[in-house]
């Protein structure tokens, strides 16, 4: 697959899933649907993962590790921000779940937050791996 048709699966996917982490409390197949584009979020940068170890292409899963490890970083960053606004006005906490939603837009899509950080451990771990020689 071209890498440009799977970096812009990749980018529009973020949007739905920034789109769909705003939706408040779906049940039953609606929740199951969220999930479902949460974890589908993920298949793009798998498969540039995969490119990248086919062709040998060392800046593309440099690129999805850098993706991930910003990812991660930045969520875990407005975690803790948003549990210690918890003494601030309620503007500031709407705007820094604001900001997670941006930052990890599977996260609050899923409404599974160990599974979307599960999935952006697993692309970074993997971006790791070296293709062997033949």
């Amino acid at each position: 697959m071209k890498v440009q048709l799977l970096t812009a699966a990749w980018a529009c996917l973020y949007i739905l899933c920034v789109g769909l982490g705003f939706v408040p409390e779906p049940a039953g197949f609606g929740k199951f649907l969220l999930t479902a584009t949460a974890v589908i979020f993920f298949l793009p940068g798998a498969l540039l993962l995969h490119e990248g170890w086919k062709t040998g292409n060392r800046k593309l899963r440099v690129g999805v590790r850098v993706t991930a490890i910003l990812s991660l970083s930045l969520t875990l960053l407005l975690l803790i921000a948003n549990f210690l606004s918890v003494t601030a006005s309620e503007t500031v906490g709407q705007r820094l779940y604001e900001l997670l939603a941006l930052v990890s837009a599977p996260m609050l899509c899923a409404q599974n937050w160990a599974l979307s950080l599960f999935l952006w451990a697993c692309l970074l771990f993997a971006s790791f791996i070296h293709p062997k020689a033949d």
